[in-house]
């Protein structure tokens, strides 16, 4: 074997190497990426079961129901036009309320958003990114008047 072709298979080797590793990082990603989306862009595109991805916007007014069992809560998360029904089973965070924003990730069975983490915002003034561009791209921001 020539010198030429021993580093010809060298850089086809590398070229190989470099190929798998791109292919195995990019795996990695896909299984961990997680999209945002609000009831509206939900009502336009359904999502299938197998896809998890976070939904956010405002818990709608007089929509919370305990269940039974004391640790399942059903309700509504609404961006103005549209609503999608969640379902979550665990404790929920200290600040969740009817009318506050909330970002909630999961999947979305049957219609029903089965939620494995609720996301609630931690003071007055913080409202996640996404769901303030949801609301006011369906025009239910309103904007803090302070003195």
């Amino acid at each position: 074997m020539t010198r030429k072709r021993r580093r010809l298979y060298g850089v086809l080797l590398a070229l190989l190497a470099l190929g798998g590793a791109t292919a195995l990082a990019l795996t990695a990603f896909q299984d961990n990426l997680v999209f945002f989306v609000s009831p509206s862009d939900v009502a336009a595109k359904p999502i299938g079961p197998e896809r998890s991805f976070r939904l956010g916007g405002l818990v709608e007014a007089s929509s919370v129901k305990r269940l039974g069992d004391g640790k399942t809560v059903e309700f509504r998360i609404t961006d103005g036009p549209h609503a999608v029904p969640v379902r979550y089973t665990g404790i929920l965070p200290d600040l969740f309320r009817e009318g506050q924003g909330v970002v909630v990730e999961g999947k979305l069975i049957g219609g029903v958003f089965q939620a494995r983490e609720v996301l609630a915002k931690h003071d007055e003034n913080y409202m996640p990114r996404e769901v303030a561009d949801a609301l006011k791209k369906s025009g239910h921001w309103q904007e803090d008047k302070k003195p």
